[in-house]
């Protein structure tokens, strides 16, 4: 806190001076913030965002292979076996051999799994609706809706797959 000009406490921005002035200052603080807190909410039930986009991709697209899944989160392999050994530990999803490729693993999630997902579904919402509570709902809408144009576009995923080699 710093005081204002009439006398008043008012918080120091996250991103303070020039750098607030940078959209992807502000844009890589806010979600390294936003990911230590989601971070702590999940540690109450034994899990870590990673783990809830591995079953939450599960329980959108269906049982993957290891690979797969690495691929669709852009998460190197090393990282994917723990998560997914975590995961199998809890009894949120299960891992198999592919029927025809013993080296290979298929991956899906349980029905354990599907109830978690459900959960941290509903602590999702309900830190979105404290984390971003400093915005009205058509800012948040609105947010989100630019957020995921720029998850999805062209631009920063061939930006980031060129940094990871992929």
């Amino acid at each position: 806190m710093t005081v204002g000009r009439h006398g008043t406490e008012v918080p120091v921005p996250l991103v303070p001076g020039r750098m607030g002035a940078h959209t992807s200052c502000l844009l890589q603080k806010l979600g390294q913030v936003i990911f230590r807190l989601l971070e702590g909410e999940l540690a109450e039930l034994g899990l870590r965002v990673r783990h809830y986009s591995v079953i939450g991709s599960l329980l959108d697209r269906g049982p993957m292979s290891q690979q797969d899944i690495c691929s669709y989160l852009r998460i190197d392999s090393a990282t994917m076996v723990a998560t997914i050994d975590d995961l199998e530990r809890l009894g949120l999803v299960q891992r198999k051999r592919r029927d025809g490729d013993r080296r290979s693993y298929v991956v899906s999630i349980t029905p354990e799994g599907e109830q978690a997902t459900e959960r941290i579904d509903r602590l999702m919402q309900r830190l979105d609706d404290e984390l971003l509570a400093d915005i009205t709902g058509p800012q948040r809408r609105q947010l989100s809706h630019v957020a995921g144009k720029l998850s999805a576009g062209p631009t920063l995923t061939a930006a980031y797959d060129g940094i990871r080699g992929s």
